[in-house]
């Protein structure tokens, strides 16, 4: 260690909270520098981002966070999952304060060993010192992730459902369906996941014909994903059910946290007078894998 001001510790799942006040003020200082300032309200945000987190802490293959020695305070914290051979990194936020003192290395060194993984992921921002880490962590950028957010049903026609597709709200039954598809576009699916999203997000199975073309979730807020389809050309059909799902909820406002190379699902989005936000994730790992160009990972992304 370079800075003998902390220690590192296991993270547990009392530690919730303190790791969303690490996070905010790290997202909000980048985002910041990169000139798209982050105004969102800690108190409002923390009830939506809240089961994700405990979600995360409970399924985390690795949690180490870092405390200031004289206070206690958190400071930084990192945390990985695991799902078959997909390692990923979930969380790495250090506050602004206290970056660039060696606290990051470790952290890292820690939640994301070398040679752990059959596939390495990460969903990472776009900040150089965090980049130069995840390279040396293994790591190369592979494509942009896009955040489209907008109102649901602004774009909406009623002749331009997809009339084909038939969807199902999914209960713990349809699990293996719902792993299928998944398996089917990333080439790992995320196991007992699924039941916690069965528990907080409406899950359907989507079908053409009796084929199971799709799966998705969507949170009561508008929060999408994970969204699978079996072929590009299915995706639009299942965003316009979402959407219009949406609508049916009165969510003011979605968000999608779309793939580069899924040109059917952004095209679709833009269409519909969904906007790009300016703050950009990048999906980088330690080889290329998975379909990407039918697949739409969790808003907010923290993982795939």
């Amino acid at each position: 260690m370079t800075d003998p001001a902390f220690r590192l510790r296991p993270g547990t799942l009392q530690d919730t909270r303190a790791a969303f006040d690490v996070f905010v003020p790290t997202v909000r200082d980048l985002s910041t520098r990169q000139g798209a300032p982050w105004e969102a309200n800690p108190e409002e945000m923390w009830p939506r981002i809240e089961p994700i987190m405990i979600m995360l802490a409970e399924h985390a293959a690795e949690w180490w966070v870092a405390e200031d020695e004289a206070s206690g305070e958190m400071i930084g914290y990192a945390r990985s999952v695991e799902r078959g051979g997909l390692f990923e990194l979930s969380e790495f936020f250090v506050l602004p304060s206290r970056q660039a003192a060696g606290l990051g290395v470790e952290l890292l060194r820690r939640t994301f060993p070398l040679g752990r993984g059959d596939v390495r992921a990460i969903i990472a921002t776009t900040d150089l010192r965090a980049q130069v880490r995840y390279y040396r962590a293994g790591t190369a950028a592979r494509f942009p992730i896009f955040s489209l957010i907008g109102a649901p049903g602004a774009g909406i026609s009623d002749g331009a459902a997809d009339r084909s597709i038939e969807a199902h709200r999914a209960t713990e039954e349809d699990i293996p369906a719902l792993a299928e598809v998944e398996r089917a576009a990333l080439g790992f699916d995320r196991g007992d996941e699924f039941r916690w999203l069965l528990d907080h997000r409406e899950g359907y199975v989507y079908r053409r014909a009796g084929r199971i073309i799709g799966s998705a979730f969507m949170s009561e807020r508008g929060g999408v994903g994970p969204v699978a389809a079996a072929e590009p050309s299915d995706t639009p059909g299942i965003l316009d059910h979402l959407e219009r799902r949406a609508a049916e909820l009165e969510v003011a406002e979605m968000s999608f946290d779309v793939p580069g190379p899924n040109e059917a699902g952004i095209r679709h989005l833009l269409d519909r007078r969904f906007k790009l936000d300016p703050f950009l994730t990048l999906l980088m790992s330690s080889r290329p894998f998975g379909q990407f160009d039918r697949f739409i990972g969790f808003a907010p992304p923290f993982v795939l």
